[in-house]
């Protein structure tokens, strides 16, 4: 039985201090308006879409949470408690159960993820961006790619197909990646990548991925934001955050935008 999320949301876990700069990083490379900040120490701001809802969210994470900035998935869902037993029951752990509704989770590879109750529905459209010499691409972050230990990788797989009831699809060319099969109306896709090795015992992690229909402009724009290049693949390009976080600006074309 799945949990069958209603949205997918990437949230990023931001160490103290990039607190002041790398939000407004990520705003600009989506596209997005950074919110007010909230929370009982102004910890929480969404990124704001021009239009839809928002599926991009940052926090500050507590001095007693050392180490760089990460990614972990929310999905929504009506009831959380239901959703938390059924992952449990699939291998995952409970981190914390909230006063205030949600539920913290790590899957069976060690990933954070969240049940939560935040109602969202209408897909965002990707951001047009046009050049100083009127050149036009589009581009939006739609994709997150969760890293996965060679020893975990099935089970891995296994959980997040049967957590969301999405279909999986292998990649013919590409045999270290496995993608779910996102519903129609979907904001975030995932696509598991198994790595070639890591430490014993090391968890899962994840990284936010951009689909764009002209990646050497949208590489070119990350780097004016602050990005550093890393690697050149075929068909994506991973950069470096300005606070070191990497991602990845692919060939994959960004969705249509919503009727």
């Amino acid at each position: 039985m799945s949990v069958a999320p209603s949205w997918v949301s990437v949230f990023l876990d931001v160490a103290p201090a990039s607190w002041e700069t790398l939000p407004a990083f990520w705003a600009a490379v989506s596209g997005t308006t950074l919110s007010p900040p909230r929370g009982a120490a102004s910890e929480f701001r969404t990124l704001v879409p021009a239009g839809g809802d928002d599926h991009l969210r940052v926090q500050r994470r507590g001095a007693d949470d050392p180490g760089p900035t990460r990614l972990h998935l929310d999905l929504h869902v009506t009831d959380a408690g239901s959703a938390a037993a059924t992952a449990v029951d699939l291998g995952a752990a409970v981190v914390h159960r909230s006063e205030h509704g949600y539920v913290v989770l790590r899957s069976p590879g060690g990933l954070t993820l969240c049940f939560v109750h935040h109602p969202a529905s209408r897909r965002s459209a990707a951001t047009t961006w046009i050049s100083s010499e009127g050149r036009r691409h589009r581009s939006q972050v739609d994709q997150a790619c969760l890293d996965v230990p060679p020893d975990a990788y099935d089970a891995e797989v296994a959980f997040w197909a049967a957590l969301t009831g999405w279909e999986t699809r292998a990649s013919t060319t590409l045999p270290c990646f496995t993608s779910l099969v996102r519903p129609e109306g979907q904001p975030v896709r995932l696509l598991l990548q198994r790595l070639d090795e890591a430490a014993p015992g090391a968890s899962a992690t994840a990284h936010p991925d951009l689909a764009t229909d002209d990646r050497p402009a949208e590489v070119a724009r990350h780097v004016a934001l602050g990005a550093r290049v890393l690697a050149e693949h075929p068909w994506w390009t991973v950069l470096a955050a300005p606070d070191g976080l990497a991602y990845c600006v692919t060939d994959r074309a960004p969705l249509p935008s919503p009727a």
